[in-house]
């Protein structure tokens, strides 16, 4: 019996630290703000691998966490103009499956899901340095440097029951609206970011009755890339977040957070108007939920008006 009590625990604790939206904050992508003409629609299929330690939730006592998530994703993108200017909009929604191990006391537990995760929609407005041009007038246009801003939004359309112990989504809005700078240097390319996740409240908290909450969580970015030719390039890439102290039931909030990953991207053509990405990163330092590494391969079809 006390065995089963303990297994029941550790199930519990790994369930609410599964998948949530703090992930969001490890994003690494460079050239997110590049150029494109208007009218350019994107497709994108991609596939991830996550593995270690993939904790996201500072209020549970768990330990030893050591978990492997695959995630294939189908994203949308389209450019247009507004007042002169490159608008984007995009759409994705991944599906996620595998397993986490973990400790709670002396008991140990492993638990396996898979469900789809919760929807993401970006809208991005380059300010500077990309006016809505069409693809002959985009083509003769001189390069300079970008200065954009966006909003993403994570909608609450993942799996999630408050009766389950492991839940694929967040059962939570979380909004994050950001600003970009993009810089070019002849054969380099020069990427910052600055934004910050703002998340309502999960009401229907495990085992139902209970809320969580919190607080913003600060994103940064860095990126430098090199284009050896055209559509070839490379780069390197880096991501801070800190913020997003945790509460549960009205408690105090929860040591905040302060972690750092680098990585590194490959984009390489094919025929066609087709790519394929290789990116990879790891966490180098952190408080909670950063020791782990994430491989995704992606492919892209773009097709012009």
């Amino acid at each position: 019996m006390r065995g089963a009590i303990g297994w029941l625990i550790a199930c519990v604790a790994l369930a609410t630290v599964f998948i949530d939206v703090e992930a969001s904050a490890q994003d690494m992508e460079p050239r997110v703000y590049s150029a494109s003409p208007v009218g350019t629609t994107f497709l994108q299929v991609g596939f991830g691998r996550s593995s270690g330690d993939v904790v996201f939730d500072p209020t549970i006592p768990i330990t030893n966490v050591q978990a492997t998530l695959y995630s294939p994703t189908v994203a949308v993108s389209h450019t247009f103009g507004l007042f002169g200017r490159q608008t984007l909009f995009s759409a994705g929604i991944p599906y996620v499956w595998g397993n986490v191990t973990g400790d709670v006391g002396t008991e140990s537990g492993k638990i396996y899901r898979s469900g789809l995760g919760d929807m993401r929609l970006r809208y991005s407005v380059n300010l500077h340095g990309s006016p809505a041009l069409g693809p002959k007038e985009f083509a003769r246009n001189r390069n300079t440097y970008i200065l954009a801003t966006s909003l993403t939004v994570q909608a609450p359309s993942g799996q999630y029951g408050n009766t389950k112990l492991i839940n694929i989504g967040s059962n939570r809005w979380a909004f994050k609206p950001e600003a970009g700078f993009s810089y070019p240097i002849r054969r380099l390319d020069l990427d910052l970011y600055a934004g910050a996740w703002f998340f309502s409240d999960n009401n229907m908290f495990y085992p139902g009755a209970g809320y969580r909450s919190q607080e913003p969580l600060t994103t940064l970015q860095a990126h430098v890339s090199y284009t050896i030719r055209r559509g070839l390039w490379a780069a390197f890439d880096s991501t801070w977040y800190g913020g997003g102290a945790v509460a549960v039931n009205g408690g105090p909030f929860t040591e905040r957070q302060s972690n750092s990953r680098v990585g590194v991207t490959v984009s390489i053509p094919l025929p066609a108007r087709q790519s394929i990405k290789v990116a990879y990163s790891s966490g180098v330092s952190g408080t909670i939920g950063a020791s782990f590494s994430t491989v995704t391969v992606s492919w892209q079809r773009i097709w012009f008006r």
